[in-house]
Parts: C-alpha cells; structure tokens; sequence
C-alpha cells in the first residue's frame, strides 16, 4: 500500500510559555500543503532474512542518521508493541518534502506511517487513539492524522479544526540551504503571550496579516542569518500579501493572489515551488 504524507506551514506561531519538563507550550494554526513524499509498506517475507521488523529504505533527499531512528520505525515498532500481529514489514520512503525546513517532512512521515498500518493492517484504531500514538513520538505529528486546518496549542499536539480556506491563492515557498537546528531557536527564544491569539487572526482578511500575524522564531533565525529575511522580503517585493517563515526554519512562504516566477532563487541547494493551494 503507497500513501502521499504531505507537508505544513504555520500561520502565526508563538511560543507562550516554557513547561517544567523543558519543552515549550505554543500557540500555532497548521495548514495542509500538498508538497509530498511518498510512503510505500508492503508484508516482509516470512522467509527474509531480517534482522528488524520494519526495514526502511529513504530515497531521493538524504536523512541524516540512523534509519532505524527514522519516525517512520518508530511509528511502526509503537504499534507493533500494542499490535503484535503486526507483519514485518518494508517501508520505501521517496522523500520530497525538503528537510530541516520548518514543514514538518519527518512528523508527516510518522502520522501517515500510523494511518496507513491501522488502516493496511485493520488494526481499527480511531482517529483519537492514532493522534494519541502520533503525539508521543514528535510535536507535529498529531497534526499529520487530521490533515486539515488546526488551530494547535500545547507542544503542537492539542488540536482544534478551523474554518480555513485558501484555496484561491497561489502559495511560494523557498527553502535557502541553510540548516537551523531546532533546538538552537528555541534556546533564543522569550516565550510570551502575543496581543491577538494568531487563531483569531487567521479568520481576518489575509490582506490584515501582514501587520498582525507573527512567528516569535523570526526574530532570533533573522538575526543569525540575515540571508533568510533578505528571502522574506524579497516575497513581498514579488507582490506577496502575506509571508513568514514556517515553523522554526528554514523555509520562507508566500501567498499571492496570482501565479509569481521564483526563477531568482537558484542558489545551489535551494528548494523552490510555487503551487495553487
């Protein structure tokens, strides 16, 4: 069976306060963005010499680490704890979602990972019991079993659908070849509560955007490299109503009313597409 995870952008995310456990609560609304890779799992012969249960294999993007480690494995070994008869399996993974790029590849992964064994494999768990799975395992993968407008709070794993439809604007969306580790902006970051919650924002007109809908990462990322906000302003320069940069980096989006060329960011390693949402 072959599945299609796909991709987010966060309109408005801001980090509210930081919790005993060291984590950091936020407040964020997804937005589905049909930019996919693409998951295949098929039975494992009995016969296969294996020395997992889910032998993955990633292809087209590189991933650093372990493939073992890979959500996708992790996903699986979940499940296959509570679901014993769970077949060993082979997991292709084509990557197309860029990495390290705030769109949430890996958790989209994960959640898809878990919806296509439940479903593949009959394992009738209910759409509350996978996101109950998919949140123990990343912040953004609870998100990845709804797939639809969600207003987000908690580490990301709390989720309310919203009323949100873009599907009239054009979507750009550059990814600089410029890593920003995770833990390195959250480290930068002064959780506080912003003056209008972005889940009220998001139900303005996207032309009030601009003026009111932040992401708290911008800030510190902007102030390390400099050449993401050149990207950031160089969208509205095109004619972008609004833009921001997705999740804690690096990618920048824009929506914009009609079709826009990116042909201007071609600097080796970058990752460009404009797509109708």
């Amino acid at each position: 069976m072959i599945t299609f995870p796909i991709a987010k952008i966060n309109l408005g995310l801001n980090v509210v306060e930081r919790r005993p456990d060291g984590y950091h609560n936020l407040e964020t609304v997804f937005y589905p963005v049909p930019i996919c890779d693409a998951l295949e799992v098929f039975p494992m012969d009995e016969q296969f010499p294996s020395p997992v249960d889910c032998d993955l294999k990633v292809t087209n993007l590189h991933i650093e680490g372990d493939e073992q480690r890979n959500l996708v494995v992790r996903a699986y070994n979940q499940l296959k704890a509570d679901f014993p008869q769970l077949p060993r399996v082979h997991a292709h993974l084509y990557k197309g979602i860029p990495t390290q790029a705030g769109m949430g590849g890996g958790s989209s992964d994960c959640g898809f990972m878990i919806t296509l064994l439940n479903r593949q494999f009959q394992l009738g768990l209910s759409d509350e019991q996978m996101i109950a799975y998919a949140a123990r395992l990343g912040a953004d993968c609870a998100f990845f079993i709804l797939n639809k407008p969600c207003y987000a709070e908690g580490i990301g794993e709390k989720l309310q659908p919203v009323e949100l439809d873009l599907s009239s604007w054009y979507l750009a969306v550059v990814r600089p070849d410029i890593p920003v580790p995770t833990k390195e902006a959250f480290s930068l970051i002064m959780p506080q509560h912003p003056p209008k919650n972005c889940r009220d924002i998001v139900m303005q007109p996207v032309e009030t955007w601009r003026d009111e809908l932040t992401n708290d990462f911008e800030r510190s990322v902007f102030a390390l490299h400099p050449e993401i906000a050149a990207i950031k302003q160089r969208l509205y320069d095109l004619g972008a109503t609004y833009a921001a940069m997705s999740g804690s980096g690096s990618s920048l989006f824009g929506l914009f009313r009609s079709p826009v060329s990116l042909d201007e960011f071609d600097a080796p390693g970058t990752f460009k597409t404009l797509i109708k949402l």
